[in-house]
Formats: C-alpha cells, structure tokens, sequence
C-alpha cells in the first residue's frame, strides 16, 4: 500500500478482524467507512474511545457508515477487547503494521521520558467510492466522536 492522502482514493486492502472476519476494502463501497487507529487494547484512552464509538454505533449505522478500530495487537488481544466491552464493530490486526504504515499513523512518541514508536491516535472518514475525504491526527477521545459524526453528517446530506 502506499501512502493515503485526503481527496485520493484508497486502494483496496484486505486484513484480518475479529469473529475470524477478513475485512476487505472494496466490501464497503456504497457506504461510508471509519478506520480509526488506537495504540492499545484495554489501556484507559483506547478503551473510551471503542466505547464512544459503541455508544453512538446504532447513529453510524443510520448515517450508513461502518466502523473499524485498528491496532497492532493480535486478533486473539483484539477478541478478548472487543468481548470485554461489547463493541459492536470489529478490530482490524495490523501486527506487521502494513495498515498503520500507509495511514501514515506510526509515529515516535514520548511516554514516560523515553522516545517510543507507536501509533499516533488517528481517525479516517472515507466517503462510499473509498476517497478519504476527512482525517483526523493527534486525537484526543473527548468528543472525538461527535466530531467524526457531524462530518459524515455534512458529507451525506
């Protein structure tokens, strides 16, 4: 994959989920499409933000948008997140972080004084020919989610 800009197309992409479910790009055309992309299952600001996105799913659906968190965890960490907390979308692996990389979403971070590599908290919007359209970098979870929805709201009308 190559990098992925705002107003281009994203090329078709396939990658392992949840429920033993391949996600496949090119199987949410004719639908908006949120990729969001977290550092952590179960750590405190991951786990607001797939509940944030839980919460307002069923106002996705009606916007007829579908919803995707992305980490580099296992399936098997992904499977045991997702159960917890009972979201009701699927969590994309991304292990060898070929997603994260074209996202442009692997970044150094600091934590704890020390320089660490990871993934910046980010969120895609891609409209339902799979053009990004909106793109969120450097996340911060309060209101992220009502950000994200009045977005597809401006763009579906």
């Amino acid at each position: 994959m190559t990098a992925i800009t705002v107003g281009n197309t994203v090329a078709d992409f396939e990658a392992d989920s949840t429920d033993d479910q391949r996600f496949r790009l090119s199987d949410y055309k004719g639908s908006y499409l949120v990729l969001y992309f977290y550092p952590r299952d179960n750590t405190p600001g991951c786990t607001k933000e797939g509940q944030d996105f839980a919460q307002h799913f069923s106002e996705f659906e009606k916007l007829n948008t579908g919803i995707f968190g992305i980490s580099r965890d296992t399936l098997a960490a992904h499977q045991k997140f997702r159960e917890k907390y009972n979201f009701p979308f699927h969590l994309i692996a991304d292990p060898d972080e070929t997603i994260c990389t074209s996202f442009d979403v692997i970044k150094m971070k600091n934590m704890y004084g020390k320089q660490v590599r990871g993934i910046e908290r980010s969120t895609f919007l891609l409209d339902p020919d799979s053009v990004l359209i909106h793109e969120w970098r450097k996340v911060k979870v309060k209101d992220h989610v009502e950000q994200v929805l009045e977005v597809i709201r401006q763009h579906s009308v």
